[in-house]
């Protein structure tokens, strides 16, 4: 590939743009295309701010028109997310499908500031982007839309502002539901993933534009960032139930709203597995699901593998709906999944073993709850009358302290630590085999406490007596009457029915395995506890654990996607757990600082985090304390940016306390600093 640089005005701003070509030889006899690369370039909003954009758009030989696919996200296109976005570029253009990356507004070199996730007006300017692609010339006027995390996000939340131009979307480990499944509340309860996200999108808001793309403004749209940045931790931990705030942005709450063709991508191991299975069975509109083993991460660079040829299916998705071609991509099953038969932590780094199944639509009529109750004898076929009590001396959760794990060390552990502090239910496995979709626990419980929390694990015992988490749930009792309601104080000494949805899972069991239900009253870090210690006490008559069971067919449907076995590497982190005798908790978990340099910019990329120190001693559950601290740099000649993000969270029974600092470096010399010190009142969490 050839790149040519050469300095332009560009609306009396010196610039550069960057025009690249290229030939990617035919695979399998497929038409391939020429194309080319541009950048900057600057597309207009009804605001008036202009986004920063990055084309690769193909050039057929008979100069017809060409669809195009947009990623919108506010992760630097020009440099941090630049190897990725070349790489899907050129994969799409290549195939006759242009790409346009787009950093939203106040990200990235894109004009106005970025005040928070998911606003309204962010959702307004990527309409405005989508009619602005359509009408290009080189454009046949239809678009799609991808992404992953963020990105589908974004994609899910315009798709349901119903855009002419959008006919196709696929979003990837996303949400649809903010308050339900995302990172700020794990079933209605603080979640540790909400202070290390606030750090991190910190970062994002307030990291400079460049100045070879933005000119010699870039300084003054820096400092305006930077002042612009909210204390967005304590912002979210102000919205303690699902109110107008987290309502806006989440299509599960409206799944009519979405029009147009779906593809849903997502895998097993990631915590947004939640809403993939929701949005299969309720989206209206024409869909497909794929549901993998892996993580948070794209189904070609899947980590815990195996992976998928995935830029062949994406081919076949975007021209079936955007070119009108005939395309196999929605014969077969409406759902296709991967069934493990091991735990990502028994694999230990090594592709997981299972199959591909699938179901022609979803929920499947073939699956089938079975149901087992707890009893004093374990789990079993039939009720028993019995009250069992639950009193928390040490902390459960050490063994799975990462709601996203973004590595390997960061993957639930053996369970036995936190199964011998729990109330525990096993059983043989006997003829259940393999369960698919959405276990859900049934429980009649009462606490001593105006709130209190529940957790559910349920874990496969193998053959060697070592406990490995196959799914788990949490739920703040407040929330008994559903995560989508107001929530209501218990009264301490009644009586509650309640259900806690586990996390869904596609998972077979081993030969000579057995079953286990362990029930705590939390899970620390993973969540921050009640205000105080509550006692739990279960009815059992009225506790069981409905199990999705799957028959195995005698054949399974063909899978027609090759498989890949290369995976991503983030790096691992360090994490250190240090559990006293007195039961009083540290940990320390920190991420490698590592140099990279962006190829065709040469900015060099570095910073460290989110590196965490968290800190709870049962005894005493006003000592709970999380501190966060993330950094980002880039430099490129005499520029040299820093931003550093540090929060500390706190609590006692009435109140958090939220601590939190922005601090900027210019050539290593202090440019900016903030401090804030937020006080959020405690009412159901």
């Amino acid at each position: 590939m050839k790149t040519r640089r050469r300095t332009v005005l560009a609306g009396g701003v010196a610039s550069i743009l960057l025009a690249s070509k290229g030939l990617a030889l035919a695979e399998n006899g497929a038409r391939s295309y020429t194309w080319r690369r541009e950048e900057p370039v600057w597309i207009p909003t009804r605001t008036r701010s202009k986004l920063c954009a990055r084309l690769w758009i193909p050039e057929a030989a008979d100069g017809s028109r060409v669809p195009v696919v947009l990623e919108y996200i506010p992760y630097r296109t020009f440099d941090r997310y630049r190897a990725l976005d070349d790489r899907w570029g050129a994969t799409l253009a290549q195939k006759g499908i242009a790409f346009a990356r787009v950093d939203i507004r106040g990200s990235g070199n894109s004009e106005g500031l970025l005040l928070d996730e998911y606003l309204a007006t962010e959702q307004e300017d990527c309409v405005d982007v989508i009619a602005w692609l359509a009408r290009q010339s080189w454009c046949n006027g239809s678009v799609g839309m991808r992404g992953i995390s963020w990105g589908g996000f974004s994609t899910l939340q315009v798709a349901a502002l119903r855009p002419p131009a959008l006919k196709a979307i696929m979003p990837m480990c996303a949400t649809d539901n903010r308050f339900q499944n995302d990172a700020h509340y794990v079933g209605g309860a603080p979640g540790l993933t909400n202070l290390k996200w606030a750090a991190g999108l910190m970062l994002v808001m307030s990291s400079p534009p460049d100045p070879a793309v933005v000119g010699p403004r870039w300084q003054a749209m820096w400092r305006a960032r930077l002042e612009a940045t909210p204390s967005i931790a304590a912002r979210w931990l102000r919205h303690g139930w699902n109110d107008a705030y987290w309502r806006h942005g989440s299509l599960g709450l409206k799944p009519e709203a979405i029009a147009c063709p779906t593809y849903v991508v997502g895998g097993w191991a990631d915590a947004y597995a939640q809403s993939a299975e929701r949005l299969t069975r309720e989206l209206p509109t024409a869909k497909k699901t794929l549901m993998g083993p892996w993580g948070h991460i794209y189904p070609d660079l899947a980590d815990p593998g195996p992976g998928l040829d995935w830029a062949s299916e994406e081919v076949r998705w975007w021209r079936h709906w955007l070119v009108g071609a005939q395309t196999d991509v929605m014969d077969g099953p409406l759902f296709r999944f991967f069934i493990a038969y091991a735990t990502p932590s028994q694999a230990n780094g090594a592709e997981i073993a299972g199959r591909w199944a699938s179901e022609p639509s979803w929920p499947a009529a073939s699956i089938r709850d079975k149901v087992l109750y707890l009893t004093p004898a374990g789990l079993a076929q039939e009720p028993a009358t019995a009250i069992s009590t639950y009193r928390a001396e040490r902390i459960v959760g050490l063994a799975s302290p990462e709601w996203i794990p973004y590595a390997r060390g960061e993957r639930p552990r053996e369970q036995g630590h936190d199964d011998a502090r729990s109330l525990c239910f096993d059983a043989d496995i006997l003829d259940l085999t393999e369960i698919v979709g959405v276990p859900r626990a049934r429980l009649r419980v009462r606490a001593d406490r105006p709130v209190a929390t529940v957790a559910v694990r349920l874990c496969e015992i193998d053959a060697q007596g070592r406990s490995w988490l196959v799914t788990y749930g949490v739920l703040n009792l407040c929330f008994r009457n559903g995560l989508d309601s107001h929530p209501e104080r218990l009264s301490p000494g009644v009586f509650y029915d309640v259900e806690v949805a586990l996390n869904p899972v596609a998972h077979r069991f081993g030969k000579g395995s057995r079953l286990r239900l362990a029930l705590s009253d939390g899970l620390w870090p993973l969540v921050w506890p009640a205000p105080r210690r509550a006692t739990l006490e279960f009815a059992l008559a009225g506790c069981s654990v409905a199990l999705p069971e799957r028959p195995i067919p005698a054949v399974e449907a063909a899978f027609p996607i090759p498989l890949s076995h290369t995976h991503i590497s983030r790096g691992e982190p360090s994490l250190q757990i240090d559990e006293r005798p007195d039961g009083r908790t540290d940990i320390a978990g920190a991420w490698p600082d590592v140099l990279q340099v962006a190829d065709g910019v040469g900015t060099e990329l570095s910073g460290a985090g989110p590196d965490m120190h968290l800190y709870l001693d049962p005894g005493d559950l006003d000592s709970g304390c999380w501190k966060v601290r993330q950094t980002s740099r880039y430099r490129r000649g005499d520029w040299d940016c820093e931003t550093r993000v540090e929060i500390a969270m706190t609590g006692n029974a009435e109140a958090f306390s939220v601590e939190s600092r922005l601090e900027a470096l210019w050539k290593g010399k202090p440019f900016f600093n903030r401090k804030w010190r937020d006080r959020v009142q405690r009412n159901f969490c």
